[in-house]
């Protein structure tokens, strides 16, 4: 019974992502379209509510055409990208009972999400897609480090590996305690999630269309859920650690959707960032602020450990 009971839960979290991607994406032409003085979609019943399911039906109709591509590897990479993105959503608290590693949960499913991406552009068989893949590699690998690294000073604060151990500081809003970890984690998730101004991998005047550039129909759409599902989760995770609200809490919806518009709003306002410019940011930037922040929080947990014995 138990077991049945956690397969509906599975199934009504996926309904409910799947939903909540539809209409993220009409949310995001919506802010686009006001920001640029036009309309947005606005034709598909009232005020074009109807526009995703559209698209989606036109998307999946659309025929898969294999351009000397290694067939399994490029029917199966979009899948498991798809795949990797629902499954950080296992931490979800209502989906989590005996689950005490969520945080090294989360880091290891955010590791395994630069494989599909090369396997998507290694079996493509295509020049463009394959200089995409390589760029996107170099910049999730080198970012990783850093945005590790901040996700164990959250751990360090808590002193647990367990995400749901933050509500109990939500009196506390670690926004003020860590600022500028607060910054620099948002921008290194816009990196992993490939958003203006660091969608490098989408040069269209150098490389097309990235590592996608060979995807269609329903294969493209997996990609396309992954990376907006990535976006709303990428939301969720910020809100929770940096505010601390629980997650059935109004405060914790007008913060989620804070994040989500700001996601939405920098692809209208940020030019593209050179790449040579984000991989210095990287490694002399970044990484040295993480690092002197750790062994700053280290130094205060060991400080507070003397005047207490």
């Amino acid at each position: 019974m138990m077991a049945l009971l956690y397969i509906l839960n599975l199934l009504m979290l996926l309904i409910l992502i799947l939903i909540g991607i539809a209409f993220l994406t009409l949310f995001e032409r919506k802010i686009l379209g006001y920001i640029q003085n036009r309309k947005g979609p606005n034709k598909l019943l009232f005020k074009g509510i109807f526009q995703p399911f559209s698209d989606a039906m036109k998307l999946l109709s659309k025929e898969i055409l294999f351009f000397n591509s290694d067939y399994l590897i490029y029917i199966s990479s979009p899948m498991i990208m798809f795949f990797l993105s629902m499954l950080l959503w296992l931490i979800y608290p209502w989906m989590v009972n005996n689950f005490n590693n969520t945080i090294l949960f989360i880091l290891l499913i955010l590791s395994m999400n630069v494989y599909p991406i090369m396997f998507i552009g290694w079996s493509s068989n295509n020049n463009y897609s394959m200089l995409g893949t390589m760029r996107i590699i170099a910049q999730m690998i080198s970012f990783e480090i850093s945005l590790f690294i901040m996700f164990f000073i959250i751990m360090m604060l808590i002193e647990n590996y367990n995400i749901s151990q933050l509500f109990k500081f939500e009196k506390i809003w670690f926004l003020l305690l860590i600022f500028p970890i607060y910054l620099i984690l948002f921008i290194n998730l816009l990196i992993e999630l490939n958003r203006t101004p660091f969608d490098l991998i989408e040069g269209e005047s150098e490389l097309v269309s990235g590592f996608n550039v060979e995807y269609m129909s329903s294969l493209f759409t997996f990609i396309f859920l992954a990376e907006y599902g990535s976006i709303l989760f990428t939301s969720f995770i910020l809100t929770i650690m940096f505010f601390n609200f629980n997650v059935n809490s109004l405060f914790f919806m007008v913060f989620y959707m804070f994040h989500i518009y700001l996601i939405m709003m920098i692809r209208s306002v940020l030019p593209r960032i050179r790449y040579d410019q984000m991989m210095n940011m990287c490694w002399t930037d970044f990484l040295i602020l993480s690092l002197t922040y750790m062994y700053y929080i280290y130094l205060m947990k060991e400080f507070n450990l003397i005047i207490n014995n």
